[in-house]
């Protein structure tokens, strides 16, 4: 029963925090990188590095600390 909206085309205001994260994974993997040359082992270190960020916009907790609610060693990482 949970609602289903879909973004317009073009329209990525509509979209700000698909957008925001599309812009981190670049940092990673900039625009024209050919991923059948990028390992599994580069997609999970920066998926690791993206997921252990501390976020502003959640009072500078990483998405892993939300998710498990739990504190994240950051030295560990």
């Amino acid at each position: 029963n949970a609602a289903i909206y879909f973004a317009h085309p073009y329209a990525s205001w509509e979209r700000g925090t698909n957008e925001n994260t599309n812009g981190l994974i670049r940092q990673y993997f900039p625009k024209g990188t050919d991923f059948n040359q990028v390992t599994n082992d580069q997609i999970k270190q920066a998926m690791d590095r993206l997921n252990n960020r501390p976020r502003k916009t959640r009072g500078n907790k990483s998405p892993n600390e939300l998710f498990w609610g739990q504190q994240v060693d950051l030295l560990a990482a």
